[in-house]
């Protein structure tokens, strides 16, 4: 693939020029200007959208308003072949075989800043519950239907509720012998979606922070990640049970009506029963600019 060519070189030339030759350099440029655009890829220009967008970012910091709608209208313009991808390829197929669905990782770039890479799930694949601790994440689902379910962190109770709690040590107890803390969330979500639909926005303390994925039928999620994990910077992915708002709610006070809207999550290991390998990217390229 080509990329957009820079008109340094032309700013040497001689600028006395006759008008009639003056006239034909403008068109020409314009002209090699429009064919350069034309020919950048819709994985560069999301990478180069992605450049700007979370250039002045960090843990926590939520990208402009105008920014963000620029990233997503780059996203909802991008399709599987954009990305070299089809559902007839084999990250997409069940195997007999296999007891738990694969799911496939294709990574496609990431630097400090950020990270771009898509999630392929074959039917019934899942993707468990898991945070982005301090980041924006946009999700675009380019085939297939998906469910998504959702929760951000209660912060808004009385201050003589408690959000959290350890159960007893009866109760998924690690080696020692407490549980680990579990806490109050509120279901942001929880239902299909079909593509073509929406680019999906989370944020580091709204839209869902934590979610997690269950492929319907064969899809793929193309993720951007700001910024991305990084351990030794203290972004780890966490991963975490659900329990139902009654088991832990003896103290907080909710309508029968709103009790469906509350969970508690409590912090785990990645599940046994997930497997998620990596794969290269086979796309059209992204030349770093």
């Amino acid at each position: 693939m080509s990329t957009e060519r820079t008109l340094a070189d032309r700013k040497g030339r001689d600028l006395c020029e006759l008008p009639s030759e003056t006239v034909t350099s403008n068109k020409s440029r314009k002209k090699n200007r429009w064919r350069s655009k034309k020919m950048v890829s819709p994985v560069q220009m999301l990478f180069e959208t992605c450049k700007d967008v979370f250039s002045s970012g960090g843990v926590g910091i939520v990208p402009p308003p105008q920014q963000i709608q620029k990233l997503q209208s780059v996203l909802d313009g991008i399709k599987p072949e954009d990305v070299g991808l089809t559902p007839e390829m084999p990250y997409f197929q069940t195997n007999a075989a296999q007891r738990i669905p694969r799911i496939t990782y294709v990574h496609i770039y990431e630097c400090e800043n950020f990270s771009i890479g898509i999630f392929c799930l074959p039917p019934s694949g899942v993707i468990p519950l898991h945070n982005h601790p301090g980041m924006t994440v946009f999700s675009k689902l380019l085939f297939g239907t998906v469910h998504i379910k959702s929760y951000d962190w209660v912060v808004d109770l009385p201050a003589n509720s408690s959000t959290n709690v350890k159960p007893s040590k009866s109760e998924n107890s690690n080696d020692a012998g407490l549980a680990p803390d579990t806490r109050l969330a509120k279901v942001k979500v929880d239902a299909d979606f079909t593509a073509p639909c929406n680019p999906s926005i989370l944020y580091p303390a709204d839209g869902g922070n934590m979610h997690c994925f269950t492929a319907v039928t064969a899809c793929a999620v193309l993720d951007v990640l700001g910024p991305p994990y990084s351990d030794p910077d203290g972004r780890h992915c966490t991963y975490y049970t659900n329990h139902p708002f009654s088991r832990f709610s003896d103290e907080i006070f909710v309508t029968e009506e709103e009790k469906k809207d509350y969970e508690w999550l409590q912090e785990r290991v990645l599940p046994d029963d997930v497997e998620v390998v990596g794969k290269m990217y086979s796309g059209p390229m992204i030349v770093e600019t």
